[in-house]
């Protein structure tokens, strides 16, 4: 049995990761995914003060070089880089 792509089931794009506006969240749910995105991401490498990045991660997400992404089979939400 082999596994070419043509024997391979079709992922429902209802499961696919997407992109949500930023205009669709309050500021609480922005800050929110700020604070974890800090603290996931700049916890681990020996950051002294994760928390300070905030500002600088909020800003990157105003500008679009970090997005909103919604896992709908985890129907979880974090911040990414644009794909």
């Amino acid at each position: 049995m082999t596994d070419s792509p043509e024997n391979q089931p079709e992922q429902d794009p209802r499961q696919e990761k997407f992109i949500v506006d930023t205009e669709l969240l309050t500021e609480d749910q922005l800050q929110g995914l700020v604070e974890e995105y800090c603290t996931r991401y700049h916890g681990l490498n020996d950051t002294e003060n994760p928390m300070g990045e905030q500002s600088r991660v909020m800003s990157a997400v105003r500008r679009g070089d970090l997005v909103v992404w919604f896992d709908p089979v985890e129907n979880t939400a974090g911040l990414g880089v644009p794909g």
